[in-house]
Order: structure tokens, then C-alpha cells, then sequence
């Protein structure tokens, strides 16, 4: 996707963003709901600054302009490396912490990626959409659980306990829910999809930061550099969205109209929270304060009296979130831990992990990373303040045989099922003692009168909410295999 901008814009005040999202994210959507998505999505157009050039006109126009802007991010990202190996600091993520912060940021919108094309399966059989729907097939890995972005992103935020991100702020929804109204009002909105596509599908340089300074901080980047080389303009899906645009655009009928529609939806690539605004938004030790004050609600009463910090039993400090920072001080204070220097060697990591970890699974990865970031940070940060080296990604999975924390580094491909591998009773009451959704699925799929209803079942278990279970992954090789 193209580098956002902080645009000001304020979403249509109608549902809340969020709501819409999870909405639209259920197995079942209502009708409502992909009705209210549609009038939001409306009202979002409207209210979009115009602020991006026209889009190049033609096939010839179109490589140009992909080939410039692919130069232009090949030569900034070569500047960044020249200047990381000349001594700069990372440009995005000051420590881990920052990184999975940014990671949990994203979530909303990465847990549905591509789903805009969703929509598009049903027109499985017109030609001209076959670029797009080809794409959509990709993203979902076509049907191989460690291609589909989705389960890769999942996995990666599972591994550090970042899955927690339902309570964001309004605007870490907002791209998601654009996805989401796109995948589910195709017909009202395909102009503005083709757009929201091409856009999306371009290589931005914050792609190629983000996946050198992950690996740089131990975190798995493969999500990231998947992107990289799939959407590349040479025959990736960035070269696709141009195709679909070219095959899509009306030959009879007013071409400037749509292609001002095309230009629109170009456009809410910039909305909502971007990757910079979200990085730029990361205050450590604001993060760290806010998940003791979430603690302190469930173990407020939970200390016995003998437990006290700066004369003051820890009931009494947790009954009032306000006083964390204070309660922080006072732990230094009182030699519980000493910022700048090793957590590890302190007290109260003591309390975290070890022989006598009292306070063992209090806090999630996720957390513990946050809280082990800010004792790592002095008070007083010097400019010359040491960095603690950490080991990178492939170095970690170099020194465990491939596994990193006791997870393999991405999901195994297992080998492709056939379509159907199974015959099944007649009776379809029998179908009752099938207890496993593949059997069960195979068996439908062999009972369909014809290849429509077969389709009509597989498409419903590739919507954005499905297609990354097991039996979404299944419907996918199947479907990808007919449509082949």
C-alpha cells in the first residue's frame, strides 16, 4: 500500500467504526450490517480530501509510473541501509516493545487482508475479473496455511502475546472496515474497489523498514516480506490491479466517470491509521502505566497486608489507577528494580520467571516485553546510552534448529488434499456421524447437483472470517483448483 498520510478526516458519524468492524467480521453477517457498511462507505467518499495525482492512463502509462515509483522506493530504502550501516539508530522501533506495539496496532487491518475482493468470487466465471479474484486467491495462500497472510499475521501476533487489540482506538479500525464494506457491497462499489486495489498493491518503503528492523529485533518478518515480493509490478499483484483496471474500464460509457470513482477509492488508502502513525504514537512508558492500571482492577484485593511498598500496602496502591506511577517510584525506590540496568538481574523479574516466581503468568508476552523495555531505559535516557544487542530473527532460528520460543518459524505446508478422496452414503441423515468439518465438507461437495452449488459452498467458507480455518483453507484449494 502506498505511504498514508495524516490526512485530516473524520470518519461519517454513524455507528461506531469499530462496531461496524466486528460487524462485518462475524461468520454470519446480517444484511443490516452490510447495508449500514455500504452508506458509511458513501459517506467516507465524500468526505475524502482530494489530495492524490490522476492515475496514469494506459498500459505504457501505467508501466512508467509503476516503474518510477518502484525505483524511487528502491533508492530510498538503499539510502536507509547506507545510513543504518554508517551507525544510525533504527529509523521506526526504539526496542521490541516498540515493534509489538506496532504490531498489535495493525492487527484490525491485517487479520483482513485483501478481504476488499472478497465479493468478487462470485463472478468467478467473467474473464475480465480474473486478475482480482486471482489475487484474492493469493492472499488467502491458496489455501496452504503457511501462505495465507491471515494465519501467518495470527500466528506472529499469538507468538507474542499481542492478540489483545479489540480495545484499539476508533482509527486502527477504519482501514479494516473500508476492507470489509468493499468485500461485502461489490456490485454498488466495484469502480472505487479496482481503485482501493491499486492502490493498496503498490510497494511502499515502509514494508521494506518494517521487515528489516523485525528480523533486527528477533521478530519473525516473514508476514512482511511475503508482501515485498507478491505484490511486485512486474507480474505480482501490484501488475494485476493494473491489468483488472484495464479489462474493467468501460469501453462504452462514460470511462472518465469511472475512472474518477477508480481515483476515489485510490484515495482511502490514506485513511485511518497508517504505519508512521501508528509507530509515531508508541510512548513507552505511557503503555507500561496503562497495562499496570488494567492489573490493578482484578488485583486490587488480591495482596496479603504483610506486602508493602514505601510503607503502603499493594491493595491500597492498585485501589486507585491513578497512583501507578507513583506505586512505579516507589518500587525503585525500595530496590525492586534500578531503570537502565539489566531486568533481569533485578527483584522484581525475580517475580516473573525463576524457582520462586510469584507473580508467574500475570502478564502476557506481549507485556512482560513492555515492562522489561521500560526497566531496560533509564530515567534519564544519555545520548551515548548503550543499546542492548539482540539477536535477529534468523540468528535466533540458526540457534534452534529452526524453531524460535518452541514455534516453528512459519506453519509446515502439509501436502494438498485431493478434491474429493472419499465416497459417502446416500442417506444424507448418515451425514450425522461425520464428525470432522473436512469429511463433512467433501461430503456435501459430493452431493452437490452441480459445479454452481459447489462453488456457492466453497465461497461462503472463503469470506474474511472463514477462510483461514481449516475448513475455509480447504474450500480455498478447492476452489482454486476449479477455477484453474
Amino acid at each position: 500500500m502506498l505511504e498514508q498520510v495524516a490526512a485530516s478526516f473524520d470518519a461519517p458519524a454513524t455507528a461506531s467504526v469499530r462496531q461496524m468492524y466486528l460487524s462485518l467480521s462475524e461468520r454470519d453477517v446480517e444484511q443490516a450490517a452490510m447495508l449500514q457498511a455500504a452508506d458509511w462507505l458513501r459517506a467516507t467518499l465524500d468526505a475524502t480530501p482530494y489530495g492524490l495525482p490522476q492515475l496514469p492512463q494506459g498500459a505504457e502509462q501505467f508501466a512508467a509510473w509503476a516503474a518510477a515509483h518502484t525505483e524511487a522506493v528502491g533508492e530510498q530504502y538503499k539510502q536507509y541501509l547506507a545510513e543504518r550501516k554508517g551507525g544510525a539508530p533504527r529509523r521506526y522501533f526504539t526496542n521490541k516493545a516498540h515493534a509489538l506495539y506496532f504490531l498489535k496496532g495493525v492487527a484490525p487491518t491485517k487479520l483482513v487482508d485483501g478481504a476488499w475482493l472478497f465479493g468478487l468470487l462470485q463472478y468467478w466465471e467473467q474473464g475480465a475479473k480474473r486478475p482480482l479474484i486471482t489475487t484474492y486467491l493469493e492472499e488467502l495462500g491458496n489455501g496452504v496455511p503457511g501462505k495465507n497472510h491471515v494465519v501467518i499475521f495470527q500466528q506472529l501476533i499469538d507468538a507474542h502475546g499481542c492478540a489483545q487489540w479489540q480495545g484499539l482506538p476508533e482509527e486502527h479500525f477504519l482501514q479494516g472496515l473500508i476492507q470489509l464494506a468493499l468485500a461485502y457491497n461489490p456490485q454498488q462499489f466495484l469502480p472505487e474497489l479496482i481503485g482501493y486495489n491499486l492502490g493498496y498493491e503498490q510497494l511502499p518503503l515502509h514494508l521494506l523498514i518494517t521487515s528489516y528492523e523485525l528480523n533486527e529485533l528477533g521478530i519473525d518478518p516473514y508476514y512482511f516480506t511475503l508482501h515485498v515480493t507478491v505484490d511486485n509490478a512486474d507480474s505480482g499483484h501490484a501488475r494485476k490491479a493494473w491489468e483488472a483496471l484495464t479489462k474493467l474500464t468501460p469501453q462504452v460509457g462514460d470511462a472518465d466517470a469511472f475512472m474518477r470513482r477508480v481515483e476515489a477509492g485510490y484515495r482511502l488508502n490514506d485513511l485511518g491509521a497508517s504505519t508512521q502513525t501508528v509507530i509515531d504514537s508508541f510512548d513507552l512508558h505511557a503503555e507500561l502505566v496503562g497495562i499496570l492500571r488494567s492489573k490493578s482492577a482484578v488485583g486490587k484485593n488480591m495482596h496479603s497486608d504483610y506486602c508493602k511498598v514505601g510503607g503502603r500496602m499493594i491493595n491500597d496502591w492498585l485501589s486507585d489507577p491513578d497512583q501507578v506511577p507513583a506505586f512505579l517510584v516507589a518500587l525503585e525506590k525500595q530496590g525492586w528494580f534500578t531503570r537502565g540496568e539489566t531486568p533481569e538481574q533485578s527483584r522484581f523479574w525475580g517475580l516473573l520467571h525463576g524457582d520462586h516466581a510469584q507473580m508467574f503468568g500475570v502478564f502476557s508476552a506481549y507485556e512482560e516485553q513492555v515492562l522489561h523495555d521500560w526497566m531496560a531505559t533509564p530515567s534519564q535516557p544519555l545520548a551515548t546510552a548503550p543499546v542492548a544487542r539482540v539477536a535477529t530473527h534468523r540468528a535466533l532460528q540458526r540457534a534452534a534448529g529452526g524453531v524460535v520460543d518452541g514455534r516453528p518459524r512459519r506453519i509446515r505446508e502439509s501436502a494438498e488434499r485431493g478434491l474429493i478422496r472419499h465416497r459417502f452414503p446416500d442417506d444424507e441423515h448418515a451425514w450425522g456421524a461425520i464428525a470432522c468439518d473436512l469429511r463433512l465438507l467433501e461430503a456435501k461437495l459430493a452431493a452437490s447437483d452441480s459445479k454452481e452449488e459447489a462453488i456457492a459452498m466453497l465461497i461462503a467458507l472463503m469470506s474474511p472470517a472463514t477462510h483461514h480455518t481449516s475448513a475455509g483453507l480447504m474450500a480455498t484449494r478447492i476452489f482454486s483448483k476449479l477455477f484453474a
